[in-house]
């Protein structure tokens, strides 16, 4: 992989050791690490901010993710796995904007990397430091997203995947894995299920699990979102970021990115306040928010067509809710329902066609307005963290079409051709 001049050697990253994300215990950066052996809960990537301060900022050629290379994890080009993700555009959002009564809303529209949703950025980084580190393959499971991302970033890397998804996980995501080249497993469960033929897979193969905060190094690619929406903003942060949360790991590397770029001395510490989004059917870490809880209980039955928020517990739920509570922000679940309408009502007022997790995000808008939690002053960055083509899709509403003949073109124009409904592909 060669990105400019500069994207050969070491990369100049500053990490220096891992940290217990719970226990605060420092491990060595320099193996394969999943989760902090005493506890199980999650690993967070240190650096020496002091010296990245010195290199951050500057003319550099490379762009997107790893353009912040200093305070990435991967220490040599030679091993990064890319396909060209990040440097997303935040987009002014003002019709969407005026009908939520919010004079500034911003969309930060993930769906444009390279797999269409956010989890190409965590896969970039993670893949090349497992590489890195000797990892030869990859296990892990996925809600759909993800594991099309895995397989994607596998085969850039000449490396051998398998992932394990929900049967009914969105036929898009099946076919991207399977394309890729990735062994797929289907599991008729959750993908907690999925989770735990995940670990007996890693334990008898040797593959490197790559679950969700069960390693430390997706967050890392996903805490660039934060970096961007900073810079993006002339060194400033918004007033409110709403993000749709499954795992929850893009709002903890958020919150991750906030404070190193405090340390680097390029923000001050003035916060967004932080809103996570879930569904009703399935919302683990709404619930443990509202009730004070420093860690969620496993949502029982958990049940939405929004395939990345059928999440029903995660291992860096205290991390999530710290980041919400500190921020002074909120977490709130929207109904299932209000899902696809949505979905329909962003893209005709010039969202695009988002994704039913990104929808998610827009439907809790009109709540927390009425609960004051925005308010119309406030500068509003939502997450698009998917294209519409990667969910499952509802059905089309009732469509008419016409014969290739003139004449019934023409009965059409003058709005008296006969309606026939399409014919169902």
């Amino acid at each position: 992989m060669r990105m400019g001049a500069e994207a050969s050697g070491a990369t100049g990253s500053t990490l220096t050791h891992l940290e217990g994300g719970l226990s605060g215990v420092s491990y060595p950066a320099d193996e394969l690490a999943t989760v902090d052996p005493l506890d199980g809960r999650p690993l967070l990537a240190r650096y020496d901010l002091e010296r990245a301060a010195k290199t951050l900022i500057g003319h550099r050629e490379v762009r997107g993710v790893w353009r912040w290379h200093d305070i990435l994890p991967v220490r040599d080009w030679s091993n990064v796995v890319t396909l060209g993700e990040g440097s997303t555009p935040l987009l002014e959002a003002s019709r969407l904007g005026q009908a939520y009564g919010i004079n500034r809303l911003l969309v930060k529209a993930e769906s444009m990397n390279p797999t269409g949703s956010f989890k190409a950025r965590g896969m970039t980084v993670a893949v090349s430091r497992a590489r890195e580190l000797g990892a030869t393959s990859f296990v892990m499971p996925s809600a759909g997203n993800a594991g099309g991302a895995l397989a994607a970033y596998a085969a850039v890397a000449g490396m051998q995947a398998t992932v394990v998804m929900p049967s009914d996980a969105p036929i898009v995501n099946q076919v991207e894995v399977a394309a890729c080249g990735a062994e797929l497993i289907l599991v008729d469960g959750l993908i907690s299920d999925c989770g735990r033929l995940t670990a007996r897979i890693a334990e008898r193969t040797g593959a490197f699990n790559l679950s969700t905060l069960k390693e430390p190094y997706r967050v890392e690619g996903k805490k660039t979102m934060g970096i961007e929406v900073a810079e993006d903003l002339g060194w400033s942060l918004p007033d409110v970021i709403v993000y749709p949360m499954g795992g929850g790991t893009g709002l903890v590397g958020m919150w991750k990115a906030f404070a190193e770029l405090e340390a680097l001395g390029l923000l001050g510490d003035a916060r967004p306040r932080m809103v996570g989004v879930q569904v009703e059917g399935c919302a683990p870490l709404v619930g443990a928010f509202l009730a004070g809880n420093q860690f969620a209980e496993p949502w029982a039955d958990a049940t939405t067509e929004a395939a990345g928020l059928r999440v029903p517990s995660t291992v860096g739920d205290f991390l999530v809710l710290e980041a919400i509570r500190t921020s002074g922000g909120t977490a709130i679940a929207v109904p299932e329902a209000e899902l696809v309408p949505t979905q329909g009502f962003a893209a005709r007022h010039g969202a695009g066609f988002l994704s039913l997790e990104s929808a998610a995000t827009f439907a809790a808008l009109a709540e927390l307005r009425s609960r004051r939690a925005i308010e119309p002053s406030d500068t509003v960055v939502v997450f698009d963290t998917g294209a519409g083509f990667k969910s499952t899709l509802p059905e089309l509403p009732p469509r008419q079409s016409v014969s290739a003949n003139d004449a019934d073109w023409e009965s059409l124009l003058s709005g008296s051709a006969p309606a026939r409904p399409a014919s169902s592909t």
